[in-house]
């Protein structure tokens, strides 16, 4: 470890997270030092006496159990296995000029190596320490894939794992990434010191021990220890958290005065890369990647994609023209042998830890390429969007709109959307066929009535309970919560419905071993708890009530006026009308949902061509 302050800080802090750990073992055998104290005096004739031989007896068994205790904590700690993040492993002959690159690094900045490079999708890069047996195959892989076989005779890898941001490779420039990394490789100088080493061990170790403690799995007649045990860990963890916490900045404080020695101009550069970068993936993940994972799809190029988001951002925004010149320069990805494999890979781990989707492909979740995105999840997404809504309106018994000139007259219409919607005092100045029914607050009260006794589903929320939910959002209003009666009672009637889609849905395969035997990637973290990052929070019924009208909307106009579904790759799913896209239409939909108005719909719908009252395809 060098001489900067941040080391010598580092260390001085790891030396008062082992003093604690030798404070705990004093205490364990402290009984035990009572004991031998009054065994032996007893065998030498001075601790002599009724009294003395009741102590004798209490304190060994005292002693003892204290004992027992402290070696089955020990040995949970010792062997309980430490959290590690979901990665993405590149073997170096999978990227053999990535690897020169760390090593070349790792060599300017007179630290060892780290031991393996892994990919995570995700904007960040890090070092983790993966030397626990549980982490990884057995002893026979001992030898150090960067810095040789020097290293590692008592663990399996010397150092630790270089994770790095997928993004970063396909955004960065080669010159850019070496700039960014060189701080998160300049940490395994104070890693590799013994002190901090084991102060890690240990607290990963406590950590560990407290989620095998809270495993609700085991059996009950080990309850009772695995609560002891995880008091015991938590009481340790909270003891040397402070000095944890400032260990850590150390290390990076050093890790930083260390690198800036290499690349510090190039880095200022690259941290606006970063930055950017973080801002397009969102974007990416948020609006392009989650609609698609959906609808049982996952996109398996989501790193180029984030690219693709970045440049049309440059070209939108004046601000980021600077940023589009870059691309001219060599992308990061160029060293790796084969970056669609690893973009695949990636990109599947991240509909797991974002959307919860299963570790197999198969007909309910299947990769899509981004040529096939439009019809694969746009066109899909909204005809399955129109055909729930126009479910649920038969279930509220709203009844439908015939077009006599239509060839299925009967058929699902925009029409009966609008008219269902249209709040009760517009029905009088703007009458039409399919809003007979709904002409006034009665004939609404009649139609549910009319639905609660059609429904047989006992799943199904009934029109009176609607009906007070609506009442309810009058009396409070929410800003997320649908203004009219009918818009309330028909987002309340979506909700449920899309929670029994969601229940009713197989739960995903748990995978299991790899064929050679060992523990895959997936045992080294708990499948159960996917998704470990939702990205939004469950939509509001009003969010799902204007999701399923413009679809319905979309569908109208795809199949009575030539649009066409397209993608955006900031705002995700777009309609596109005559090759252009359609950006006003989201006011207007509210206008209706929120308001029970359709005149600004209905004006769009009549200066676009699109006719509502023709029938449209669904799912």
């Amino acid at each position: 470890m060098g001489s900067e302050v941040g080391a010598q800080a580092a260390r001085a802090r790891a030396l008062a997270v082992l003093r604690i750990r030798g404070r705990a073992l004093a205490v364990a055998l402290l009984p035990a030092a009572a004991a031998v104290i009054l065994v032996a005096g007893g065998t030498s004739g001075h601790l002599v006496g009724p009294g003395w031989d009741a102590a004798r007896a209490v304190v060994s068994a005292v002693a003892l159990v204290v004992l027992l205790a402290a070696g089955v904590i020990a040995l949970v700690v010792a062997r309980a296995r430490p959290a590690v993040s979901p990665t993405v492993p590149i073997a170096e002959d999978a990227a053999p000029d990535l690897y020169r690159l760390v090593r070349d690094l790792a060599e300017r900045l007179d630290v060892p190596a780290p031991s393996a490079i892994a990919l995570t999708p995700d904007c960040d890069s890090w070092l983790e320490d993966r030397t626990h047996p549980a982490h990884g195959p057995p002893a026979r892989e001992e030898r150090d894939e960067l810095a040789g076989a020097a290293g590692g005779r008592h663990r399996r890898t010397a150092a630790p794992v270089l994770v790095i941001g997928s993004p970063f490779l396909w955004w960065m420039r080669v010159g850019e990434l070496r700039a960014v990394l060189a701080p998160v490789v300049a940490g395994t100088g104070p890693s590799a010191h013994p002190d901090i080493a084991a102060a890690r061990r240990f607290v990963r170790g406590l950590d560990a021990a407290v989620a095998t403690a809270a495993d609700r799995g085991r059996c009950p007649a080990f309850r009772p220890a695995c609560a002891g045990i995880g008091w015991v860990a938590r009481l340790l963890l909270r003891s040397c958290r402070q000095h944890a916490a400032e260990m850590e900045r150390g290390v990076a404080a050093a890790a930083a005065e260390r690198a800036q020695a290499v690349d510090y101009g190039v880095r200022i550069v690259a941290q606006e890369q970063v930055g950017l970068a973080y801002a397009g993936w969102d974007r990416l993940l948020t609006r392009v990647a989650l609609p698609a994972w959906r609808m049982g799809r996952w996109p398996s190029r989501l790193d180029a994609g984030v690219v693709a988001a970045l440049t049309e951002l440059s070209r939108r925004d004046r601000l980021a023209e600077g940023f589009a010149s870059r691309l001219g320069e060599r992308p990061a990805c160029d060293l790796l042998e084969e970056p669609g494999t690893v973009d695949e890979a990636t990109s599947l781990l991240a509909a797991r830890l974002f959307h919860g989707g299963p570790a197999e492909c198969g007909p309910d979740w299947a990769p899509v390429d981004w040529s096939e995105y439009p019809e694969e999840v746009v066109d899909r997404k909204w005809r399955t969007d129109a055909a729930r809504l126009h479910r649920v309106l038969d279930a509220l018994g709203v009844r439908r709109a015939p077009d006599p000139t239509a060839h299925d007259p009967n058929g699902p219409t925009l029409t009966r959307v609008l008219d269902h919607l249209t709040a009760p005092d517009r029905d009088d100045q703007e009458p039409s066929d399919a809003g007979a029914a709904a002409a006034s607050p009665a004939a609404t009260s009649d139609a549910d009535t009319g639905a609660k006794r059609l429904s047989r589903d006992p799943a199904t929320l009934d029109a009176e309970a609607e009906a007070e939910a609506a009442a309810d959002a009058d009396l409070h209003p929410d800003e997320d919560t649908p203004r009219t009666p009918r818009t309330a009672a028909l987002a309340a009637r979506l909700s449920a419905e899309l929670a029994r889609e969601d229940a009713a849905a197989p739960p995903a395969p748990v995978p299991g071993a790899s064929p050679s035997g060992q523990a895959g990637p997936d045992a080294l973290w708990d499948v159960d708890a996917l998704p470990l990052f939702p990205l939004q929070p469950p939509r509001t019924e009003r969010e799902l009530l204007t999701d399923h009208v413009t679809a319905m909307v979309c569908c109208a106009a795809m199949d009575t006026a030539g649009a066409q579904p397209g993608l955006d790759w900031l705002d995700g799913p777009t309609l596109l009308v005559g090759g252009e896209r359609a950006t006003d239409l989201a006011p207007r939909v509210l206008s209706l949902v929120e308001d029970g108005d359709p005149d600004p719909l209905r004006a769009w719908l009549s200066d676009l061509g699109i006719r509502p009252e023709k029938p449209v395809r669904l799912v």
